[in-house]
């Protein structure tokens, strides 16, 4: 009898622990259970930790409530100005109703995937090229929206749509490398220009300044040569002023205004005196013999004495090179050789 009872107790001990085991479940942190007895909802969703249902009656379905991480499938389409772009993208979503996402939709990640893609497809062809590059925050917000409005009643929220990759033709892209490039080189353009303004502007001013200051320009000559000389250079090139040849044409013009000054002056005594009068019987004057202009008697005149270049000592103007004299004017080298040749009373 005793031991009867001993093998009931040990019997039942058995079956309440196998009993305990069918019955007994455990719902970790992240997941919530949805309990469904004979196929119909049973009350609220369990919350984490140990639970208990009825074996055989009762079936437990599991639902993560964590973020989840879901690649949209790269898709091609045409954007609106004409441009065939491949677009890939990424999904942040989350289940907020575990009811709902078990009873609203067979399989809620097929689902988002699928209206992730039709929503990715119609943005591109809603978008130009230029928003899908630069543009990208406005088009993630739409593409959210446009995914987020039919998931709402799925018990699912999107949290985050983002655009990974925009791939372009290879065409299209040297293109782009084109115009890029086309648009630095304007650029840089306009800097130089900008560059050589403001260095005009610069010079313009130490012209102004060397102006009113001549022996600034001879400094700034100086400069130069020791700039030049610094290089170690074997020949040393030294500017010839320009200023000279200047001086010694303005010169030359004012040693030929000068007999035309004094001609002009003095009267003709032709004209001085009158012409005679031509009575009958008598023969007109010869008009050669009468009409003596002041540039008939410079020609006939005997030349002046050579007189050194103005502004020029004598002694300069007799040693001056041949080469230095080739270069002058005509009217200079001439003033020149005749002060060479001028002779000089004996004391």
């Amino acid at each position: 009898m005793l031991q009867e009872l001993v093998g009931a107790l040990v019997g039942a001990g058995v079956a309440g622990l196998v009993g305990l085991a069918a019955a007994a479940r455990i719902v970790k942190q992240y997941e919530r259970g949805v309990v469904f007895r004979f196929g119909r909802l049973l009350g609220a969703p369990r919350p984490p930790g140990f639970t208990v249902i009825v074996p055989f009656v009762d079936r437990l379905q599991k639902v993560n409530m964590q973020i989840v991480t879901l690649p949209i499938p790269g898709q091609e389409g045409i954007t609106r100005d004409n441009v065939t772009v491949r677009v890939d993208a990424v999904v942040y979503f989350k289940v907020v109703d575990p009811a709902n996402a078990l009873i609203q939709v067979e399989d809620y990640r097929f689902a988002v995937s699928q209206m992730a893609q039709t929503s990715l497809r119609s943005i591109i062809g809603k978008s130009d090229l230029d928003d899908l590059l630069s543009n990208r925050e406005k088009l993630n917000q739409g593409l959210e929206l446009m995914i987020d409005s039919p998931a709402v009643g799925w018990g699912v929220q999107i949290d985050r749509v983002e655009i990974k990759d925009v791939s372009l033709p290879d065409a299209m892209k040297r293109s782009m490398a084109r115009q890029a490039e086309a648009d630095r080189e304007r650029r840089a353009r306009i800097i130089n220009a900008d560059a050589e303004l403001q260095a005009s502007k610069k010079l313009a001013e130490a012209a102004g300044v060397m102006s009113d200051q001549p022996a600034a320009l001879q400094l700034r000559l100086l400069q130069t040569v020791v700039a030049v000389a610094a290089e170690k250079n074997s020949t040393l090139v030294l500017p010839f002023p320009v200023e000279l040849l200047r001086f010694l044409e303005r010169a030359a013009q004012q040693q030929e205004s000068r007999p035309a000054a004094d001609g002009a002056g003095a009267p003709s005594p032709t004209a001085a005196q009158g012409t005679p009068a031509v009575t009958a019987g008598q023969a007109a004057p010869d008009d050669a013999a009468t009409a003596r202009t002041p540039e008939a008697e410079d020609a006939l005149a005997p030349p002046p004495a050579s007189e050194p270049a103005p502004g020029l000592p004598e002694e300069t103007t007799r040693d001056l090179p041949e080469e230095t004299t080739r270069d002058l004017p005509e009217e200079t080298t001439r003033a020149l050789s005749s002060s060479e040749n001028a002779v000089t009373p004996p004391f």
